[in-house]
């Protein structure tokens, strides 16, 4: 690294969580009027960096140098006062105060002892204005779009600091044209010489707008290149952990996949989108395969699930079952019309920890039938038995305390509480994510088998030969936009690589 043509750098940084390796030996650089990417999958470490950078963690080893000084920010606002400002994904704002009170909120200009609200007020809208930012200041921040709120973020970082500032999934609840919005002002702060550190797990974004890509895998620094040197079929290898030349073709072929026939369908959607979270998309689930949900992260491969069962309501397009048009506009009627999902979320969206394995188990099964109709315990306990013996469920018994029990098991629970509703179409969104590979070969087995038996499944996992392993067909995503269907001897990994990267 040029030392002497940085604005920020971090130097072997190293930072240890119980039981954890989050950063290891981890070089960054950012320089002046630099916009750089931060790059990485789930884990590997981007978070963490940004925040021992902004002192919300403090580093176990290494150094933080700005403008060739060493630094050690032991809290947000000690980096704010450094000149280090950063604007999270989810706005961390006071939505209830003004648009001018939430630029303002603990540096408030005064006046006879007094806040000055006219000076306040006048500053604010000069801000908004460097941003292209025309609106009533006084009125409160919650009337305005999730857009807005953004720019707000960025206004107060900005009157903050004017050397560095790092955005954290900024674009992430922004459309097409608010998107661009941002990165004219991005490029507008970098030609004043800000050094702006940029995080997104859009492709497109990162060559629409970055001059260098820094990438991180498993808590270690990969490397850091130049944008226009880096083709985007290498940054995803690099990302992922494969050298592309060395991808191994899956074993399956055309013929041996046993794609069921395309006209045994059982859910259609048809231009089904929601705004905000996933571009309208067609999608096609044939009855009796594994239809892969693939891309990298943020690519839109969850939303597209949770727009399908009705945890974000569709605003656009029709679905149909069975050839019936349907209206799902919640995880109930999704239940009712034979469909389940197993969230990513397992901890907070899965398992409910301070009940028993037998509750967990029969919680949806409940629910479909009605609170009216009541399982009694001794059902319960017959119902959880039979599960825990038919996916060899390592527990005590029923009546253990879910959260005691290990990250595979709690999965197999999540899988027995859905298994148990008798579904038509299961959704497993990372079902062997965090846990033993003993356990993942167990539910990767279980998954074809229910194929086999005519279930029709949708899965999604971060790990590409997982998915080529247990997909019959696959729907390649990008940037929140369904890009391509694969299937058969498509199906290995160097060609859904090319495809993510829309080579």
């Amino acid at each position: 690294m040029d030392g002497n043509n940085s604005l920020l750098q971090a130097k072997g940084i190293y930072k240890v969580f119980p039981g954890v390796k989050a950063l290891t030996n981890v070089d960054f650089e950012l320089k002046p009027g630099e916009i750089h990417c931060l790059m990485g999958e789930n884990g590997a470490g981007k978070s963490t960096l940004i925040k021992v950078l902004t002192g919300v963690e403090i580093l176990d080893g290494g150094d933080i140098l700005l403008e060739g000084n060493s630094i050690r920010p032991k809290s947000p606002h000690d980096a704010q006062g450094l000149g280090i400002s950063t604007v999270y994904q989810e706005v961390n704002l006071c939505p209830n105060l003004s648009v001018a009170e939430n630029i303002f909120i603990g540096r408030e200009p005064l006046r006879f002892g007094r806040i000055n609200w006219q000076e306040i007020n006048k500053r604010s809208e000069a801000l908004l204005a460097k941003m292209n930012l025309t609106i009533d200041v006084t009125e409160a921040l919650e009337r305005y779009s999730v857009a807005v709120q953004q720019m707000v973020a960025i206004a107060r970082a900005l009157d903050i600091s004017a050397k560095v500032l790092i955005l954290d999934e900024p674009t992430s609840s922004l459309d097409a044209k608010e998107v661009v919005q941002l990165f004219d002002l991005l490029r507008k702060l970098k030609g004043e010489g800000m050094g702006i550190v940029f995080v997104t797990h859009f492709i497109e974004q990162v060559y629409a707008v970055s001059d260098r890509i820094t990438i991180l895998r498993n808590g270690e620094l990969v490397g850091c290149y130049e944008t226009t040197a880096l083709p985007r079929v290498q940054l995803i290898a690099k990302m992922i952990g494969k050298a592309f030349e060395g991808f191994e073709k899956s074993s399956k072929t055309g013929e041996e996949s046993n794609c069921p026939d395309s006209g045994n369908v059982f859910l259609e959607a048809r231009g089904v989108g929601h705004k905000g979270s996933i571009n309208p998309f067609d999608l096609t689930i044939n009855k009796g395969e594994v239809l892969g949900l693939v891309g990298l992260l943020g690519s839109g491969r969850t939303e597209v699930a949770r727009t399908i069962f009705g945890i974000d309501k569709a605003d656009s397009g029709e679905i149909t079952i069975d050839g019936k048009k349907v209206q799902i506009n919640n995880p109930v009627d999704a239940i009712q019309h034979g469909l389940s999902y197993c969230s990513e979320n397992r901890k907070t969206e899965g398992i409910i920890d301070a009940l028993t394995v037998r509750e967990n188990i029969v919680l949806a099964l409940q629910a479909k039938v009605g609170w009216r109709n009541y399982m009694n315990k001794k059902k319960q306990e017959k119902i959880a038995n039979k599960y825990i013996k038919l996916l060899d469920i390592k527990t005590s018994g029923p009546e253990q305390i879910i959260k005691n029990l290990s990250g595979g098991n709690q999965q197999k629970v999540i899988l027995a509480r859905w298994l148990l509703t008798e579904p038509d179409l299961l959704i497993l969104d990372e079902p062997t994510r965090g846990i033993d590979i003993g356990a993942k070969v167990e539910i990767q087995k279980l998954i074809l088998s229910l194929a086999a038996a005519g279930m029709s499944i949708v899965f999604i996992s971060s790990e590409l030969d997982e998915s080529v392993r247990c997909s019959s067909r696959m729907a390649v995503l990008r940037d929140r936009v369904k890009i391509a269907e694969i299937s058969g001897s498509e199906i290995d990994e160097k060609y859904i690589m090319q495809t993510i990267a829309g080579v």
